[in-house]
């Protein structure tokens, strides 16, 4: 297959990752593979070692006739097959691009709500009737998607963005840096905070735990340090062993130097990625009990799963573990299981190519 993709690549090199190897997995594969782009980037090396042509391209506007012609330009010239648009932005120029040709247009989709019928803009997204097929993050994803499609045509599948434990084989971050030890009982946070990351009950369940005077909790992100966080942190009783590291780049690694990770989240979310890092390294999760995180997290398995917005049963899971080295150590023995199965990067690249050539059959 010849397939054109149109996204963006901007991001830590962690976060881009299990995006961009898809890409590489395809050119592996033996597909032609052309990327609109910034040419320069975190894997610009790596897509030339697997012969993949980068087009330079911002996806900055929803209608950019440069981009449009250029993508109209490469179809044409490289005899596509497949255009693959992953954001809203290079999905609408996308839709222009594929009109009046027989490629097979296929978009992207990572999150639940923000597409319905009602709205016109969603026809400059997955529900225009040009669009032949969706990817979606997670079966939660599919469920939505179905839910708004008016076309009959555009076929939704879900495709896990999956991951290898092999990218997590770095070594453990030296935690002493943010003021705890590794021989404590250790538990990391990591958002860009919004209220819907669920912070604030993460912190509130502290006050339950501050008794256990080995526990330490390591917040990952930016906008930390602000309200209503900073009054919870002093009013938690454990001020000294909540540490704010703010963004790093070194994610994984710190993870995997933790005992487990909280994910909190009080609404949907597509398929969160720091619960798929966390669970490569090999470290358990307490998660809230969205449908996405559901899809990941098998209860008393490789994780928790907990009640939405409910920092008392955040607590107790987190004194169990703390008091039951054996649950833990089950976990931990676990936590790697799904990402060698259905949530496998092997898995995922395979399932595009059967995707892709199932839309190129009809």
């Amino acid at each position: 297959m010849n397939i054109l993709i149109l996204t963006s690549v901007g991001g830590s090199y962690n976060s881009v990752r299990p995006e961009l190897e898809i890409f590489v997995s395809l050119a592996k594969s033996g597909h032609t593979i052309t990327i609109m782009t910034q040419k320069e980037n975190a894997y610009a090396k790596i897509f030339k070692e697997h012969g993949i042509d980068v087009i330079d391209a911002r996806h900055d506007k929803k209608i950019d006739f440069k981009n449009i012609l250029l993508a109209k330009k490469i179809i044409k010239e490289k005899n596509i097959d497949i255009v693959y648009a992953t954001a809203s932005r290079s999905i609408s120029n996308a839709i222009f691009a594929c009109m009046g040709t027989n490629v097979k247009l296929v978009t992207y989709r990572g999150t639940t709500g923000g597409l319905y019928k009602y709205d016109p803009s969603a026809y400059l997204n997955a529900l225009n009737p040009r669009v032949d097929g969706v990817v979606c993050v997670s079966e939660s994803v599919e469920r939505h998607v179905k839910k708004q499609l008016i076309s009959k045509k555009t076929k939704a599948v879900t495709i896990y963005k999956g991951h290898d434990i092999s990218w997590y084989s770095q070594s453990t971050a030296d935690i002493e840096q943010f003021g705890t030890k590794k021989e404590n009982f250790n538990i990391a946070f990591i958002a860009n905070v919004r209220p819907h990351k669920g912070l604030i009950y993460v912190l509130q369940a502290m006050r339950d735990v501050a008794d256990l005077k080995d526990m330490h909790i390591l917040l990952i992100g930016e906008k930390i340090s602000q309200e209503p966080y900073i009054s919870e942190i002093k009013s938690s009783g454990m001020e000294e062993r909540i540490h704010i590291t703010g963004f790093r780049s070194d994610v994984p690694s710190i993870i995997s130097s933790c005992d487990v990770l909280v994910h909190a989240s009080t609404r949907k979310e597509g398929l969160p990625r720091v619960i798929l890092e966390s669970l490569a390294s090999g470290t358990p999760v307490i998660a809230s009990a969205n449908e996405s995180s559901l899809e990941i997290i098998e209860d008393g398995v490789n994780g928790f799963i907990v009640p939405i917005k409910d920092a008392k049963a955040i607590a107790q899971k987190i004194r169990e573990l703390h008091d039951s080295p054996q649950t833990l150590k089950k976990l931990k023995e676990h936590a790697k299981d799904v990402i060698k199965g259905k949530m496998s990067h092997e898995t995922t690249a395979q399932k595009y190519i059967e995707f892709f050539k199932r839309l190129l059959t009809k």
